[in-house]
């Protein structure tokens, strides 16, 4: 039962994140896109880029912490 307790937090713990970076990272991508004056249709990818690594990065290390937290007793 607790193992089952732990990959919800962990699941829990890497889709929080993944929203987070990906909030953060499409703020970020739009404002260096627009910053190193990207052309066209090449912002769309670049923003994109930017949103998915910045989501898989954040919710990698949200995931990890929370499988770590879920060891502990208190």
């Amino acid at each position: 039962m607790a193992r089952d307790g732990c990959l919800a937090r962990v699941t829990a713990g890497f889709a929080v994140g993944g929203a987070v970076g990906g909030a953060v990272g499409a703020v970020y991508g739009t404002y260096e896109a627009v910053r190193f004056k990207v052309p066209g249709i090449l912002k769309i990818r670049y923003i994109g880029q930017t949103t998915l690594g910045s989501a898989a990065v954040f919710g990698l290390f949200l995931g990890a912490g929370s499988l770590i937290h879920c060891g502990k007793s208190y």
